[in-house]
């Protein structure tokens, strides 16, 4: 039970770093800085890093983000 709760883990880690690389993709075809895209999406800019990094976001910060990008929820997701 123990390896398959560590095979899930890896999953999520794994769907938590396309998302911030795919996040991060977004804000850089849209001309913005971290700061910047964090100001507009009311986070705290070093948590917006950690985001781009990989870190565990719940769904009502991506959809933050994903308004502040000017994209659909689903759009973040899409890679």
């Amino acid at each position: 039970m123990g390896t398959l709760k560590a095979s899930f883990l890896m999953n999520y880690n794994f769907l938590y770093k396309k998302l911030g690389e795919r996040i991060e993709d977004l804000r850089k075809k849209k001309g913005l800085t971290q700061e910047e895209l964090a100001e507009k999406a009311g986070l705290h800019r070093a948590y917006f890093w950690d985001i781009e990094k990989g870190r565990n976001i719940s769904v009502k910060t991506a959809y933050k983000i994903a308004k502040a990008l000017g994209v659909k929820l689903c759009d973040l997701f899409d890679f």
